[in-house]
């Protein structure tokens, strides 16, 4: 009111000259407003603008952790979960690691790293890290299992996409939300489910959490999952990936032989139609609020041995990059299109159905960046202070720093508002001790890295994008 009335020597004048002309242009006002609001939620997301943009409220509340603040912290030591200093059965690993137990029954002991006894004197050193990003810079709560299964049923559940490093980010969180969870497949009685084969992580029926939480209508227990992980290990499928090259390329050998970019190498994939239908399937078969995506791993010249040339340095590797550069654009443009129309249907669903309003937050995509391999992992019991590429230059693993800035660069891009890159793979980096024993590569859960990404994806998706959502 102070803005608009001064207590002074001048005798009030009404803002608009004739009080009885207030209710009509009252309602021009609120119908010009209606109009744009209606034009704006038609327009394609490259071109829209945001509504908070136009909004005379207070700015968005600045971050309280962006992801590169959080990812320049360090690993410092923190009292193991145990007090037992030897691990002599594999059974007891979970005591050693901090959890209860863990919902999902694929290779368990791999998972957690028990699998190799050779390796066991890792633990529990390996466990006895915490992950401290710069205190001027972050403010960013630990994973609360129980806040988060609140989030996942209330505000909405995670669908992971990528390969089997993501696999290990999924089983992660079967231990972080053990015992209130329950796993798909059981591969304790049947082991012999196609790596394809959708894993989901369900409210248990037994978790004495069920009375706390509050269901969006629809929710069934039995069957809308929490956390589903799916295996696509390029974000396309193979064909289309062909398709692209030559509609880019005309003019290359590929292109004008007709000949496949790939080798006999086996993947797992789906196309982006495929997977964001499932991610934007209405309640009680889905209820995902959040699509995390991960690849580069499988972007390999062994994979893609059509754009090898042994003539350029590291047998071509940059054509590789490049091309996954342009890949990318391609993905992101057909996955912010996806779901435009998805978020258009819902709207008209919701126009023919009044009172039924949604409760789950905004959907959005994170691309979380891909984290290589170490070189002789296993001669490593503790963090390093600064990663280092490897010497022999394994796989694609020297490269994987450019598959990551690629993706980012093309997802700065303000035409895709609701697909993120979180450059979050820093931890990991400072992580060689932190692999599953069969390899270099893979992450066993328990030792920080896979948790530090459920902690920063939860605290980015809950914290930092409600600020940023369009």
């Amino acid at each position: 009111m102070v803005a608009l009335f001064k207590h002074d020597a001048v005798p009030y004048r009404p803002l608009f000259t004739s009080p009885r002309s207030l209710p009509a242009k009252l309602l021009s006002v609120l119908a010009v407003v209606s109009i744009l609001v209606v034009a704006h939620s038609f327009l394609p997301s490259h071109i829209k603008p945001s509504l908070s943009s136009l909004s005379l409220s207070s700015p968005r509340p600045r971050s309280t952790c962006p992801p590169r603040s959080w990812a320049a912290g360090r690993w410092v030591p923190r009292p193991p979960p145990t007090t037992r200093p030897n691990l002599t059965q594999a059974s007891d690993v979970y005591e050693f690691l901090g959890f209860e137990g863990c919902a999902s029954t694929r290779e368990i002991f791999w998972h957690v790293g028990a699998d190799n006894e050779r390796l066991w004197d890792r633990f529990p050193g390996v466990s006895s890290w915490r992950w401290q990003p710069p205190a001027d810079e972050c403010t960013i709560r630990d994973v609360e299992p129980v806040a988060l299964l609140h989030d996942l049923v209330e505000q909405g559940g995670w669908l992971l996409i990528g390969d089997s490093v993501t696999e290990n980010h999924f089983y992660s969180l079967s231990c972080i939300l053990y015992p209130h969870v329950r796993a798909t497949p059981d591969y304790t009685d049947h082991p012999f489910y196609d790596r394809a084969w959708p894993q989901n992580l369900y409210l248990n029926p037994d978790s004495p959490l069920i009375s706390e939480l509050r269901f969006p209508p629809g929710f069934d227990i039995a069957s809308t999952p929490l956390v589903t992980f799916r295996r696509v290990d390029l974000l396309q499928e193979p064909a289309a990936l062909d398709a692209l090259y030559r509609s880019l390329h005309p003019d290359s050998r590929l292109a004008r032989e007709n000949v496949s970019l790939f080798s006999d190498e086996a993947t797992w994939n789906l196309s982006p139609a495929e997977y964001v239908k499932l991610f934007t399937a209405p309640l009680p078969r889905a209820n995902y609020a959040n699509l995390v995506v991960s690849t580069a791993g499988h972007w390999t010249l062994n994979l893609f041995s059509g754009l090898r040339d042994p003539e350029m340095p590291h047998d071509g590797i940059q054509n590789l990059v490049d091309f996954f550069g342009e890949a990318m654009e391609a993905w992101a443009r057909e996955v912010q299109t996806l779901l435009d129309e998805a978020e258009k249907d819902e709207r008209a669903g919701r126009g023919r159905r009044p009172g039924r309003g949604k409760r789950r937050a905004p959907r959005q995509v994170l691309a979380r960046a891909y984290l290589p391999g170490h070189e002789d992992c296993h001669d490593y019991r503790a963090p390093i202070a600064e990663y280092q590429p490897g010497k022999w230059g394994w796989y694609n693993w020297n490269q994987i720093g450019d598959f990551n800035r690629a993706f980012e660069s093309v997802l700065e891009s303000r035409k895709f508002p609701d697909i993120h890159f979180l450059p979050i793979d820093r931890p990991g980096l400072l992580r060689p001790d932190a692999h599953a024993t069969s390899d270099c590569l893979h992450l066993m859960a328990g030792a920080g890295v896979l948790e530090g990404w459920t902690q920063y994806i939860w605290h980015y998706v809950t914290v930092e994008l409600p600020g940023r959502v369009r």
